[in-house]
This record gives structure tokens, sequence and C-alpha cells, in this order.
């Protein structure tokens, strides 16, 4: 019985001995052996946080420039009143030629206002408003019936003075080489004399001791009479010269630089009241 006893213990022990490694450590699991940890669910590892995507600027597209309509060019409108003799100033600027681009339909217009200003100015026609009225269409007719013919000139260098149509203007070589430009001769009771004359006293300021006044530019003709530089407003019909021949500042000037002592000047015709 004991004998029996011990060779089991022994058969026992061996089979103890056999469950482990040389190591000490346990050998693999085998099959339907359940571990302490089975059945456990690890925890799984942390998910990285994805960085979200800056959002994308939306780029806004760049205005596109739009062409600045260019405005239509229409008519200027007049800038001044239409006068009563509009028609016939427009026809008269027209044919003299000088003052600008004229329409010739008695309608005033930017155009016409400006060449009307200007043919005022150049004659002095007060106040310079672009209006064509009785005086601008006065001095426009005078001017255009100033002809070359009316003279009588020769070839020579000749100074005429129209009484009738108070204008002057100046011809060489039988052709107008200044003028016609306006002028204001004797009043009644001075007449200016008419005829063939030679000029013949020159002085660039000259003292009237009968009239008590200077006369620029001063070329005397016959007698007391000469061209010189109005002293007075030269459209004022109202008075006139004591037998001179008045001239616009400009006017003075130019005949001053081209006429000389003993130029011929003729005088014709007859102002209205003398």
């Amino acid at each position: 019985m004991r004998r029996t006893l011990t060779c089991l213990l022994a058969v026992a022990t061996l089979t103890l001995a056999a469950g482990c490694g040389p190591d000490g450590k346990a050998e693999a699991q085998r099959p339907g052996f359940v571990s302490a940890t089975d059945g456990l669910t690890s925890p799984a590892p942390a998910a990285t946080p994805s960085v979200a995507p800056s959002p994308t600027a939306a780029v806004s597209p760049k205005p596109t420039k739009s062409p600045t309509a260019k405005p239509t060019k229409s008519p200027t409108a007049a800038s001044c009143a239409q006068g009563e003799y509009q028609k016939e100033v427009e026809q008269a600027l027209a044919t003299l030629g000088g003052y600008g681009t004229v329409t010739v339909d008695g309608k005033q217009s930017a155009a016409d206002c400006a060449a009307i200003k200007k043919f005022q100015k150049r004659f002095d026609i007060r106040p310079y408003n672009g209006k064509a009225g009785p005086m601008t269409r006065s001095v426009s007719q005078r001017l255009l019936k100033s002809t070359a013919s009316r003279c009588g000139a020769g070839t020579g260098l000749t100074a005429c003075v129209d009484l009738t149509n108070q204008t002057v203007w100046i011809m060489n070589g039988g052709k107008i080489v200044y003028g016609p430009t306006v002028t204001r001769t004797g009043m009644a009771g001075y007449a200016t004399d008419t005829g063939t004359f030679k000029i013949h006293d020159r002085q660039l300021k000259n003292w009237s001791e009968e009239w008590d006044v200077w006369l620029p530019y001063w070329q005397r003709v016959v007698g007391g009479s000469g061209f010189h530089q109005t002293t007075t407003y030269i459209h004022n019909g109202a008075i006139g010269s004591h037998g001179c021949i008045n001239l616009l500042p400009a006017d003075a000037v130019k005949f001053w630089n081209t006429l000389k002592t003993g130029t011929t000047v003729k005088i014709f015709g007859r102002r209205s009241g003398t």
C-alpha cells in the first residue's frame, strides 16, 4: 500500500515539472485556456485629432472697369441773346470773313455768338454781348459797301476815306491792304474836306491849341484836319470831329506805321447830316 502511494506521488511530481519551461516562464497558452485578460477590450489608441484645413478664402474676382461712356456731343446752346438783325449780321460776317464759323440761318448759336463778339471787339461796338443789334448791323453793312472801286486809287500807296459810309482803308498796287475799318469825320458845321491830298505833317502826339486836346498818331491831311486816334467813343453819332478823321487805337497805329509824308489821301462822299 505504502509503495503504491509513493509511486503515485512521483508520477504527480513529474507531471507538474513538465508544465514549466527552463526559464520558469509559462508556456504558450493552450487551446481552451482563458486568460485573466481575455474578454477585456484594450482601449484603442487615442486617435490623433486631424487638423481641419483652414477654410480657403474665396478669391473675389477683380472688378472689371467698365468703360466710361463718352457724352454725346450735342450742339452747344447760345450763350448770348439773339438780336433783331441776326440773319443780316450772320450774312455780313460770313462775307467779310475772319470772325469764325457763322451759320446763316437767323438763329443764334454758340458759334454765331462768338463770331459776333469778336466782330464787336474789333470795332469797339459796346457792349461786347454777341447780340446782333442796330449798331452791329450798321457797322457790318458799312464795311460791306466800302469797296476799292469807290476810292479810285492808282497803283501807289493810298489812304481812302469814305465819308458816306464812315470808313477808311489803305490801298497799294490797286488792292486793299488794310481795312476797311470804321472812322468818324467832321460833324455838321465842320464837314471834312473832300478831294485828293498829301500827308505833310506827322507827330506821334500833337497838341491842338484850338481844341485843347492831345491828338495821338497825328498825320495832317488838309488845313487843320488829319488822321488821329479818337479821343471819344467813335460810334457816338450825335457828335463828330471838327473836320479830322478819327480812328480806333489799333487803326491809328497801323495808319501811322504804314503811311508816310507825301502819301496820297483820297477823301470822297458825304457824311449824313453835313
